[in-house]
């Protein structure tokens, strides 16, 4: 299962929203820097309204949809890159995930301590982008040294090792993060193996007052921050209220929904946060579905029909056939697979079909 680190300064409302995503308490959200020491794990449902509908058609027991992890991780100070505040530990969290969820507090509230003393979200933004980037200067100092000593000794990796890594200095160095490079798919794929911290896929997450929540286009601060992202990183964002959000763990759904409506609000910010981390990691979802369960199954983009099938089980793409395959709308229109398949929506595809988000699926193999 793919991971997504919450991150931020202390006291922006990393803690609040974790308890938020995961439907629990378990991370401390207290009034005080670095209240959260150990990072808190939890397993996050991804929300899809296709999975009920698909239920219904087939009468399923159950349904299972698709998650991610997602990590709560110490607040960042400046000076992290060179152990200050919990800088060392922090760093070694991040390394671990596979994508940034970046919190960025966009309200006042004298009552809520900010450890820089005051509300500037682009200064905050740049103090953990800095603090990720030096970290990953000193990595690549170490990587450039390492693969030169090979390539000295004739490794032709080593070489094409030693351009990158000095194109990736030469980037950094003017401040820039690693995901922002413009460069091919090979070399794309390569920087991945360097495992550097601002390679990471990244979403900024504006946390809002709950005045703000309905109109956050009016808040100066988001819109500071949704200008900074478009002209300086190739990072998403999105707007969120975690303390709505954490108000409405009490809530039942029906109660949550009105609760949100009453507000002016029409989807809750964590469902949204929740779809964009899932884009984010290059994720989507195909769903089989029958009498014992509908369940979605997460895979990455451009995968192939035997990959896909051995998402459930190693022998499905070992022994695949073939894939019967139906669009989601198209199975919810028709009244499920026997109508698909009277007016031929469904199809029989092969190895080399590159499943898309919310394809239906039969896989056949041999055993």
């Amino acid at each position: 299962m793919l991971r997504a680190g919450i991150v931020g300064l202390p006291n922006v409302g990393k803690s609040t929203l974790f308890n938020a995503l995961t439907h629990s308490h378990k991370a401390d959200a207290q009034n005080y820097p670095f209240c959260t020491i150990e990072p808190n794990v939890g397993i996050v449902e991804v929300p899809d309204d296709r999975l009920a509908k698909l239920a219904a058609l087939s009468r399923s027991a159950k349904i299972v949809p698709a998650a991610i992890e997602v990590v709560d991780i110490a607040g960042l100070v400046a000076g992290a890159s060179k152990g200050e505040g919990l800088g060392n530990k922090f760093l070694a969290n991040i390394r671990e995930v596979d994508a940034l969820i970046h919190v960025v507090r966009c309200f006042e509230n004298s009552d809520i301590v900010h450890s820089s003393g005051s509300i500037e979200p682009i200064r905050d933004m740049e103090i953990i982008n800095t603090e990720l980037i030096l970290a990953d200067l000193e990595s690549l100092s170490s990587q450039l040294e390492k693969n030169s000593r090979r390539a000295k000794g004739g490794d032709k990796e080593a070489r094409e090792n030693v351009e990158l890594l000095s194109l990736l200095h030469t980037h950094l160095n003017a401040g820039n993060p690693a995901n922002t490079l413009q460069c091919g798919k090979e070399q794309a794929a390569k920087i991945k193996l360097f495992n550097l911290l601002t390679a990471k896929p990244a979403l900024y997450a504006c946390n809002v007052s709950e005045g703000d929540a309905a109109n956050p286009s009016d808040n100066k601060h988001v819109c500071a921050v949704a200008e900074y992202v478009r002209t300086h990183s190739g990072a998403g964002i999105c707007v969120i209220c975690a303390q709505i959000e954490a108000d409405m763990l009490e809530f039942a759904p029906g109660e949550a929904a009105e609760f949100l409506r009453d507000l002016g609000i029409g989807d809750s910010g964590v469902s949204q946060l929740i779809k964009s981390a899932y884009a984010l990691l290059g994720l989507s979802s195909y769903f089989t579905t029958g009498e014992q369960e509908t369940r979605a199954w997460t895979f990455k983009k451009g995968m192939k029909a035997p990959q896909c099938a051995g998402i459930i089980h190693g022998d499905f793409e070992k022994g695949f056939i073939k894939a019967e395959v139906v669009s989601c709308d198209d199975i919810i229109n028709h009244g499920g697979w026997h109508g698909t398949r009277e007016v031929g929506k469904a199809r029989l595809e092969g190895k080399d079909y590159e499943f898309v988000d919310g394809d239906v699926a039969i896989f056949r193999f041999s055993s």
